[in-house]
């Protein structure tokens, strides 16, 4: 009986981890990489608002980021939706800073002289960035954009926090419940992380040694 319900815990809170960790791995991608151009841009503006995000969310704690999207914003009704999109909220934009950060770094191995034949040739910036410059930038930063993927999934344990049924928060249910499996518990929730990061980082080795054999 306690080994089923054990399992069934695990297996429900695993998938909500990879439901946060998805989401949140997801859109912080899609933004980091918006912040990155940003930063790149040759618009002032753009730049200066793409170094003040970087500044701002990489510098503030994640707890309390929580705090403002999963309690602040909802109250004075700017953030809707339930505590599992509120935490997804928090998670991308605090990870979108930093996978911001290691776009840009790739951006600026590219050699100069590719862009400049890309606008000789025609290619605006946003073409240029898009076709030539970002292809090469995602392949020299795979394996720090692993690391901020991994970080992101150890992350998603404040969640728990917050009310999000999460690995974590299963462990805290399971050693009330379970006073006497103490290191089971603790053995199995580490696994589940464990495995997680693992496969981060297979799928990185993975697509480096696939971009070294194309290169």
């Amino acid at each position: 009986m306690y080994l089923s319900e054990l399992t069934s815990r695990l297996a429900d809170g695993f998938l909500v981890t990879l439901q946060l960790l998805g989401w949140s791995m997801l859109i912080a991608t899609v933004l980091g990489t918006a912040l990155a151009a940003m930063r790149v841009s040759p618009i002032p503006p753009l730049r200066a608002l793409g170094v003040s995000y970087v500044n701002v969310f990489r510098n503030t704690p994640l707890v309390v980021l929580f705090l403002i999207t999963v309690v602040g914003l909802p109250e004075l009704n700017l953030l809707t939706g339930s505590f599992f999109w509120r935490a997804v909220t928090a998670l991308s934009m605090y990870t979108a800073a930093f996978v911001c950060e290691v776009v840009r770094s790739g951006i600026n191995t590219v050699q100069v002289g590719q862009a400049e034949a890309a606008r000789s040739v025609g290619l605006t910036f946003t073409q240029t960035l898009r076709h030539v410059v970002l292809p090469q930038a995602f392949r020299n930063v795979i394996p720090p954009l692993a690391s901020v993927y991994i970080a992101l999934t150890k992350n998603t344990s404040v969640a728990s926090a917050f009310g999000i049924l999460d690995l974590t928060y299963q462990l805290s249910d399971l050693i009330e419940d379970f006073p006497g499996s103490l290191y089971w518990n603790f053995i199995s929730i580490a696994a589940c992380y464990i495995l997680i990061v693992a496969v981060i980082s297979g799928a990185a080795a993975l697509f480096e040694r696939r971009v070294g054999v194309s290169r």
